[in-house]
């Protein structure tokens, strides 16, 4: 009887799984709506009192997604004051959800991600994540190999999808 050789880890192949580069912390959505008149109207003082007594320690270390859910048109120099509030604790600070947060996170972790391992190898990116990797992430993590890798393709090594093949 023959042995088994299990021929995906002797091949070349390259995994880069994007949920190894998740940055940790606490994501926190920061709802301004509760400090509006009647949820929809900013009057300066109030919002400027709010503000300035809001205990902004609880943020230390979070990712901040700041937005207001009601229909409120909010002038860009209220999100500004916040920020200025934030930008000591917070790791980092949006305008938006949760979802714009992550992908605003992944955005720094790829443009930072050093591909020079992957230079004229076979790459799969990973496909299948328990954490919260936006598409957008996929997305930017093919352009960025694409420039090195030998080929890139999408899933698992025993069932992935090709995607580029340098000529």
């Amino acid at each position: 009887m023959a042995d088994i050789v299990n021929r995906v880890a002797q091949s070349k192949l390259l995994t880069i799984d994007l949920e190894d580069y998740y940055p940790e912390g606490e994501r926190v959505v920061l709802d301004i709506k509760d400090w509006l008149y009647e949820g929809i109207v900013l009057k300066e003082k109030e919002f400027r009192a709010f503000v300035t007594d809001h205990a902004w320690e609880q943020y230390k270390d979070a990712y901040v997604a700041m937005h207001c859910s009601t229909d409120a048109i909010v002038p860009g120099w209220a999100f500004m004051l916040i920020t200025t509030k934030l930008q000591p604790y917070a790791k980092q600070i949006v305008l938006g959800d949760l979802e714009l947060l992550e992908t605003a996170l992944f955005r720094s972790v790829i443009d930072a991600l050093d591909v020079s391992s992957f230079k004229d190898k076979p790459v799969i990116i990973k496909g299948c994540s328990s954490k919260p990797v936006p598409e957008n992430a996929y997305i930017w993590a093919t352009q960025k190999l694409q420039g090195v890798a030998k080929s890139i393709m999408y899933g698992e090594a025993c069932s992935s999808v090709p995607l580029f093949k340098k000529k």
